[in-house]
Order: C-alpha cells, then sequence, then structure tokens
C-alpha cells in the first residue's frame, strides 16, 4: 500500500543540521510517509549522517550539484504519492505538522497549496512568528486573497507546506533557470488560479544560522528582477496582487542598491507605486548604499541581542 505523504528534501552540505530536520520527520504524529532525501553533490560529511539514519522509509538519492529547483524537481519526479510535503535540510517541523496538513487536505479537498504557520528561529537568540495579514491566530479555511495576507510573511513557506502532485502537472514545477526567487515564483503560478489552504497552528521552525545565506548580499538574489517581470499582465487587473509585487520590488531595489547595481535598483524603482509602501519603505530607498549596508549589519547584530527589526512590520 502506498503512504500518504511523500517527504521531499533537498541536501547541499547540511552536516550541521541534517540530523536534527531528519529526527523532526521520524518524530510525526503521522507517520504514513515516504522520505525522498536528493544528496545535491553535497562536498561535506551530510552523505555520512544521512545513511546513519536506518529507516525503511528514507530513501536516499545522489546527484551532481544542479541547485535546489532540480534538486527537488528530481525528488517530486520519484514520489510515489499524490501529495509532496517539502522540507529543507537545515530546518524543523514539530511533531503535529503532517497531522495538520493531513486534517486540512480531508477538510478542504481541490486546493492549490496547503500551508502552515511558521516561525523562524534567527542564530539561536530570536524566535519571531509568521505574520499573516486578515488571517487570527485561530484560522483553519481556505485563505480569502493569499497575496494580502502574504504582505509582511508569506503564506507558503517550502518547508511548511503540501502540493498536490497533480497541481505540480498542470502549473509546472520549480523553475531550475532561477537560481533565486524560484519558491515564490511557483507560490505565486499557483495562488493566481488556484485556492489555498491554511493553518494558524504553528508546525515549523525556520533556521537561520550564521552558516546560512539569509541577510546576505548575494548577487544571485538578482533573478528576482526575473520573477518582478514575469507577472505584470495580472498585476493591471489584481490591485492586491500589484501591492504583493510592489512590496517584493522594494525588497529586490534594496538588494540591488547595496550591491551596487544603480541600473536595475532604478530599473525595479520605476514601476512601484509608492502608495503600496509604508514609511519606513519609502525612507529606505532614499538612503546611500553605505548607510543601507550599515543598517543591514546593524539589523543582524539587533537580532544576536533578541531585538527584530524590520521594515515590513
Amino acid at each position: 500500500m502506498l503512504p500518504f505523504f511523500s517527504i521531499v528534501i533537498p541536501v547541499y552540505n547540511k552536516e550541521n543540521h541534517i540530523k536534527a530536520t531528519l529526527e523532526s520527520v521520524l518524530n510525526q504524529s503521522f507517520k504514513d510517509f515516504e522520505v525522498i532525501i536528493v544528496n545535491d553533490g553535497s562536498t561535506d560529511g551530510s552523505d555520512t549522517i544521512i545513511k546513519q539514519k536506518s529507516d525503511e522509509r528514507i530513501r536516499l538519492y545522489t546527484i551532481e550539484n544542479h541547485g535546489v529547483s532540480f534538486a527537488r524537481n528530481y525528488g517530486i519526479s520519484k514520489a510515489r504519492t499524490s501529495f509532496i510535503a517539502l522540507l529543507d535540510a537545515d530546518d524543523i517541523w514539530y511533531s503535529n505538522h503532517l497531522e495538520d496538513l493531513k486534517n486540512l487536505l480531508k477538510r478542504f479537498p481541490n486546493c492549490g497549496l496547503y500551508c502552515t504557520a511558521y516561525e523562524t528561529s534567527y542564530y539561536n537568540k530570536k524566535i519571531v512568528k509568521g505574520k499573516f495579514l486578515e488571517i487570527d491566530d485561530f484560522f483553519e479555511g481556505i485563505v480569502p486573497d493569499y497575496f494580502v495576507s502574504s504582505l509582511v510573511n508569506s503564506i507558503a513557506w517550502p518547508s511548511a507546506v503540501v502540493i498536490p502532485k497533480a497541481i505540480l502537472e498542470k502549473h509546472g514545477y520549480f523553475n531550475v533557470d532561477l537560481i533565486s526567487g524560484q519558491d515564490t515564483e511557483l507560490w505565486i503560478r499557483i495562488a493566481l488560479k488556484e485556492s489555498v489552504a491554511f493553518t494558524s497552528k504553528i508546525s515549523a521552525r525556520r533556521i537561520i544560522s550564521d552558516t546560512g545565506n539569509h541577510l546576505s548580499l548575494s548577487d544571485k538574489r538578482g533573478d528576482r528582477l526575473k520573477v518582478l517581470e514575469e507577472f505584470e499582465e495580472y498585476e493591471k487587473t489584481n490591485q492586491s496582487f500589484k501591492k504583493y509585487m510592489d512590496l517584493n520590488r522594494f525588497s529586490v531595489a534594496m538588494e540591488r542598491k547595496m550591491n551596487g547595481d544603480i541600473e536595475n535598483f532604478r530599473k525595479v524603482t520605476k514601476n512601484i507605486n509608492f502608495n503600496n509602501l509604508n514609511t519606513k519603505q519609502k525612507v529606505i530607498l532614499k538612503l546611500p548604499r553605505f548607510v543601507l549596508n550599515s543598517l543591514k549589519k546593524i539589523q543582524v547584530f539587533l537580532i544576536k541581542k533578541n531585538i527584530y527589526l524590520t521594515p515590513f512590520r
């Protein structure tokens, strides 16, 4: 008999995290699943740690490094079930995660995405609950407007989402041409066309550590420029989606200026309706590059002192 969920975990050099991630999977209260781990050409000890976990539900595939989108798609292609639960190799689930998603699937069939609330741990210092607009602490159902609710934190996040395989076959898989922004791009494609089910019960934790690339200035994030251009036609007729995309433009514009990419900074800001930004965001976009870089360092310093500041709240 086939399991209910296929859990797909892409791994690239996560030897310091993968053990805890796998233990959080094996400790689930709902146990009817298979685990598909795609070792995306790791050069550390990730592979050795994975092989130490003896469980017949785990299948490990080792491939050459092609990036997270390719690894996820590869894992999905090996899935034997109809429901794909994603998990990144440095995040963890609480024991209720799959059970909560199973209940969502049962109560709200035929949705494009099934999502749970999550929290983020920064540098083992500060834990921040996700903030989802127009969603209360006891919500369980169809999200009225995915893009409104995702203006601060995204309703869909890779380690807290289940995607029916039929939806991926209908709307496409992760875009392997994107190194950054591939998650957002897929969520948009689905949410523009399908209903999204959500529970505000927290069941997953996003782990941001000193070894991660969160808050980095990676040039790879320039790929998000492509995402901004892909859906412009939908923005003309969908006001909440336009605001959602303008906040993404704000984020990309800030990163471009911090990287010294003034040409793309101007290109992105030109398409922003500034009525969709708050006062902090408007001020930040006017600051010179050296001030933005200093503020980013201050932000990281304060997080490590258990103080969380963001222009989105």
